[in-house]
């Protein structure tokens, strides 16, 4: 695309001069303009993630609890917030071709950064886990296929496509939005002729009473804070920071707003027996009409599943293997052998509610590095040193009042909160380490 607008001059690697390569992941340097991708590329690996079961399963209960009117504003209110955030990262991260590790660096230190980096990335490897242990169940219920087989096989297919690294996320990503949006119109139109008719599909009110709109909004953000947070680890590979913000502007809010209206769709025509717990996940619907249909339906669930785990295992092993002296490829085996480990023993039945507390904690970091680079812009470089403690102040700060308002407040939108706590405590700290008077030690020389 041709426009008057002149790209930033991306970031030359630091220490490497290798050629580039189609294999290579640059772990540990910043990706360099010859081995930039073209916006489409970025885009689908960006758009085919949200566009997943779990995004339709967290729609379908913000609609159950709020209607759908006020569901589906909440809905956008959360993905709106998402794209002012994660763009403002992304955009950071075309700038710069750097990875999450090699940005936090930049705020965190050289080691203060292995805190929030080493911490995601471990994150993400409890999502890649929840990911392969909701394969085998998904099967089981819908199919009747033993859950332990079936969550082997996702778990095998997964790892081995992560191991292709960004090319195989970008495939997945082409293949995943067009198979969800296909048989997310075939489910909503089996729904619609066995329970409910158009009229009081939109003119559900809900019938949940758990969930206000702030919670709404927060459930929202705290679906994809995690990897949203490290989405240099995808937005590194585009031609300049402007780039990079139009390729997540096609997943948040329209990827992940369509996944997530879908499944308040599926509850609001009656396709679920359980919304409160299950959502609006509807494979459900799509099972016991034809053998075709079921065929697809398999295929749909090794696809949908297969993108989000994939993505968070490439989060995973390029965030460690920033972190550590190995490769993004052998990281991959390893971590991925651990998550499914994890799926096969069962353990993963426990993360949810944990690493969605964790979500709570991962915005902030976010914020300080957005608020970082909005200073340097205005008052220039400065020295990165070991660790820099006004930025790893902050993030506890915006972490900890998160945490009290995801308790005491919930009406209010704990992630924002959080956000604007760590951003306002990092450019107070920020303003007055900068204004504290340098001591004047005499000139031996001139003193007597």
């Amino acid at each position: 695309m041709t426009t008057a607008h002149r790209p930033e001059a991306p970031a030359r690697p630091e220490g490497n001069t290798r050629p580039s390569s189609h294999s290579e992941e640059y772990e540990h340097t910043p990706v360099p303009a010859s081995a930039r991708r073209s916006l489409p590329s970025v885009a689908a690996t960006w758009f085919g993630f949200p566009m997943n079961l779990g995004s339709a399963v967290f729609g379908g209960v913000i609609v159950y609890n709020l209607g759908l009117p006020q569901g589906l504003l909440a809905i956008l209110v959360g993905n709106l917030v998402l794209f002012a955030y994660v763009g403002a990262l992304s955009h950071h991260a075309g700038s710069t071709g750097k990875n999450f590790a090699l940005l936090t660096a930049d705020t965190f230190g050289s080691r203060g950064r292995n805190l929030p980096a080493g911490l995601l990335a471990t994150v993400v490897i409890g999502w890649f886990s929840f990911q392969v242990g909701l394969t085998g169940t998904t099967l089981s219920g819908a199919l009747g296929w033993p859950a332990l087989a079936g969550a082997a096989l996702g778990g095998v297919l997964y790892t081995l496509l992560t191991m292709a690294g960004i090319r195989a996320l970008s495939l997945i990503g082409m293949i995943a939005m067009p198979l969800f949006l296909v048989l997310t119109v075939v489910a909503l139109a089996y729904g619609l002729d066995a329970h409910t008719s158009l009229a009081d599909t939109f003119g559900y009110e809900g019938a949940g009473t758990a969930l206000g709109f702030g919670g709404a909004v927060a459930i929202v953000i705290a679906g994809f804070a995690d990897s949203g947070t490290m989405t240099a680890d995808f937005t590194r590979w585009s031609k300049d920071g402007r780039s990079a913000v139009l390729a997540t502007l096609t997943a948040l809010p329209f990827a992940n707003f369509l996944a997530n209206a879908a499944g308040g769709l599926v509850v609001a025509v009656g396709g679920t027996a359980d919304p409160a717990t299950d959502g609006g996940g509807f494979l459900n619907l799509l099972t016991g009409h034809s053998t075709l249909l079921t065929a697809f339906a398999v295929l749909f669930v090794f696809v949908n599943l297969g993108s989000v785990a994939s993505h968070c295992l490439y989060n995973g092993a390029v965030g460690w293997s920033a972190l550590t002296p190995l490769r993004m490829r052998s990281l991959t085996l390893v971590l991925g052998a651990v998550g499914v480990t994890l799926a096969l023993s069962g353990v993963w039945g426990y993360f949810l509610n944990w690493l969605n507390l964790l979500g709570v904690f991962v915005p902030p970091i976010g914020a300080v590095l957005i608020t970082d680079r909005l200073l340097r812009s205005r008052t220039g470089k400065r020295p990165t040193g070991t660790y820099r403690a006004t930025a790893l102040a902050s993030w506890a700060a915006g972490a900890a009042t998160a945490a009290i308002t995801h308790y005491t407040l919930p009406e209010l939108v704990d992630p924002v909160v959080g956000m604007i706590t760590a951003a306002a405590v990092y450019a107070v700290a920020e303003t007055v380490m900068r204004r504290r008077p340098t001591v004047q030690h005499p000139d031996p020389a001139t003193s007597a």
